[in-house]
């Protein structure tokens, strides 16, 4: 049994509300249960360096977690002068995530980055950043649209993506802290509408999994990305 007692595959309590920074161009506060994460997508008319005369846009993702976001206080980045590990290794997560979803050209040399501000965490931020900053970056893109400044098809599929592991002997989806704190193996998949991969993390937090054990996450996966973009459909149409 699992502590939340939902189901091997049932997600936890999923919203995705949208419009809720008045100055961002996009923004979505996503809810994974008890982990918020609010997502802003905001255009630069300006891109990387390496990309300048190039023209192609580009997408990009900056993460974080703001003090209390945990049971105990957390010094901000910020005021420690660096990123740590973590927190570069999930942003960079999100920003590919979302380009594999965008015709990069299609955007002229311009910038949106989407910026992952996790307000309540209790496991699975970078699955929950990934499917919010999705609806983010939509809606960013649909600002651009009704300015003539893109066509309509510069996103070319849903990006979403939802963890999944082995607690207790059993494959679950969508770990919340709890489970995720204790569970034999964790997994995180990134995947796209139509079912392409896009990535895969994959721990054995103690025995090594098996190729039977494996199949059965990615199972459990396609059936919680599946639910995931039908919310996102929910929530833009």
């Amino acid at each position: 049994m699992r502590p939340s007692k939902r189901a091997a595959d049932e997600l936890r309590a999923v919203t995705l509300e949208r419009g809720v920074s008045k100055h961002a161009e996009g923004s979505c506060l996503v809810k994974f249960g008890d982990t918020h994460v609010l997502c802003t997508a905001s255009l630069e008319d300006r891109v990387p360096p390496w990309l300048r005369g190039q023209n192609r846009g580009w997408v990009t993702a900056e993460y974080g977690m703001l003090p209390r976001a945990t049971g105990e206080r957390m010094r901000r980045e910020a005021s420690a002068g660096k990123q740590s590990g973590r927190t570069l290794e999930i942003q960079r997560l999100i920003g590919r995530s979302l380009r594999a979803v965008v015709d990069l050209p299609a955007l002229g040399e311009r910038q949106i980055s989407v910026d992952c501000d996790v307000i309540q965490a209790d496991g699975g931020t970078r699955t929950a950043a990934i499917t919010g900053a999705w609806v983010a970056l939509k809606d960013c893109l649909e600002w651009m649209r009704a300015r003539d400044m893109v066509g309509a098809n510069v996103l070319k599929d849903h990006v979403a993506a939802i963890s999944c592991g082995i607690y207790a002997g059993t494959p679950v989806l969508d770990l919340d802290y709890v489970e995720d704190s204790d569970a034999d193996t964790d997994a995180n998949f990134v995947m796209t509408g139509t079912g392409g991969i896009v990535e895969i993390q994959g721990t054995a937090e103690g025995t090594p999994f098996t190729e039977e054990e494996f199949a059965a996450l990615l199972a459990l996966a396609k059936t919680g990305i599946s639910r995931l973009v039908d919310f996102q459909k929910m929530a833009i149409s």
